[in-house]
């Protein structure tokens, strides 16, 4: 796709948007907006919508977070085509895209802005603040503890106002181009998943069944786990630790170690993934005392103690020693006879959806977004127990295999941030005119009678 652009511009005097074309006006945000406010006294809509990754999605208003349906009346209405803006926590959250079209009539949050545009298509409307959600034009504004924004605090922002027929054709050419753009990320994230899954399948299989298929099999005694090669054991893992401990959590700084010289404590999601991530930590102040023994030794298996029900009981195997890391009171730490379990092997089978169901299950906690798991859950936990040497035969092809997989798992991602970075530009270079799309058209969509297949020009 090859677009010009525009023949005559005029400086806007705003630094982040630059040149705009010449016809094209800079109007102030209460002359094409009006805020809707529209109240649910009665509950006259029960169509829960939320605000989600810039869409505006729909939420089953029964299962809502435990809210009581009568809660639901201070909410606020909203009609196909408002704008809706999430206008807090402005300078602490730089990551959030705070604006989205409303699809379908519904009740949201008061706590959000609700606009319904004037003399303005909707759509351009949309794809204009979602450039501004990327040049983060909201995050230096607001005021208050929650650095957040009203309509009045909302009434001077400068809306760049093209003639309404470019509007409608900026639109036209978005939903059109980003709609593949779009597509193409949907793919790349159908593929992350299926190799996820493969990754977990070959990990299960191997530390389960082991890698001979034709291998004869035996009920390993243990309902959950099913069975497994006649000719391995079945082990608890308090019969294979030597030690079993948790760290500490003093107060330490927001910021990582930046040298072997200072100490750090680690997160707990320096295990998430089933991979060591020693950068997860946080600098611990010069003034206290670093306790030594709790630093890392290669080989040491990591559990995390507490974590989210999808990432409580992660494990991860540290791979060399790490002298000024230290535990931290969130994750245990084992470590293992190595006559009889190398810790990689264990890792991996904590890592099965046979073991992360158990760990589930016996998580506790009075909130989905902090579980506990306790010693005595890891310590009880039955294992298959090959040979040392059918260990190592076995974590040696797991790590082959789920590394190349990790690899097409980081180039997918790296294409998905790549669309990511095309999709924002188009849209940016659209609502200000730094391409000129009047004359583009949608192509032509062509059916080769042949094949069925549509060729699009």
């Amino acid at each position: 796709m090859r677009l010009d652009t525009c023949l005559e511009y005029q400086d806007s005097g705003i630094d982040w948007m630059g040149l705009l074309p010449k016809e094209w006006q800079l109007v102030p945000f209460f002359s094409r907006f009006t805020q809707q406010a529209r109240s649910n006294k009665g509950m006259h809509c029960d169509n829960l919508l939320s605000l989600s990754y810039g869409r505006v999605v729909t939420k089953d208003i029964n299962t809502s977070d435990g809210l009581l349906p009568e809660s639901f009346e201070t909410y606020q209405i909203v009609e196909p085509g408002d704008i809706v803006f999430r206008l807090t926590d402005l300078q602490n959250d730089k990551r959030s895209l705070r604006s989205a079209i409303v699809e379908e009539m519904g009740i949201i949050t008061s706590a959000y802005l609700a606009v319904k545009p004037l003399e303005m298509e909707s759509r351009y409307a949309h794809y204009l603040f979602r450039a501004y959600d990327h040049t983060k034009v909201f995050y230096s504004m607001g005021g208050g503890l929650r650095q957040s924004m009203k309509f009045d605090d909302m009434k001077r922002l400068p809306v760049i106002c093209p003639p309404t027929d470019e509007q409608t054709q900026i639109a036209r050419f978005l939903d059109h181009e980003v709609g593949k753009i779009d597509a193409l990320i949907t793919e790349q994230e159908k593929l992350i998943a299926l190799l996820k899954e493969k990754r977990q399948a070959v990990i299960s299989q191997a530390v389960t069944k082991g890698l001979n298929p034709a291998v004869p099999m035996k009920d390993s005694g243990v309902d959950w786990l099913g069975e497994v090669p006649e000719h391995w054991d079945v082990n608890r893992i308090k019969f294979v630790t030597q030690v079993f401990e948790q760290g500490w959590s003093p107060q330490c700084e927001s910021e990582p170690v930046e040298s072997g010289e200072e100490f750090g404590v680690l997160k707990v999601g320096c295990v998430n993934g089933g991979i060591f991530r020693s950068e997860e930590n946080k600098k611990l102040p010069s003034e206290l005392e670093p306790i030594k023994a709790l630093s890392l030794k290669a080989d040491d298996l990591l559990i995390s103690r507490a974590n989210t029900r999808e990432l409580v009981g992660s494990a991860a195997v540290v791979p060399v020693n790490f002298d000024n890391l230290l535990l931290c009171d969130k994750l245990y730490r084992l470590r293992l006879f190595k006559n009889i379990v190398v810790p990689q092997f264990l890792s991996f089978f904590l890592s099965t959806d046979l073991v992360r169901t158990r760990i589930e299950t016996e998580a506790t906690g009075a909130s989905q977004s902090m579980l506990n798991i306790s010693q005595s859950t890891i310590n009880n936990l039955y294992f298959p127990c090959p040979s040392i040497e059918e260990q190592l035969r076995i974590v040696g092809y797991v790590v082959k295999q789920q590394w190349q997989i990790l690899q097409l798992v980081a180039d997918a991602r790296a294409l998905t941030n790549l669309l990511n970075e095309r999709r924002s530009a188009l849209i940016s270079a659209a609502v200000t005119g730094k391409i000129d799309i009047r004359g583009w058209q949608t192509p032509v969509e062509n059916i080769n009678p042949a094949n069925k297949e549509v060729c699009v020009d």
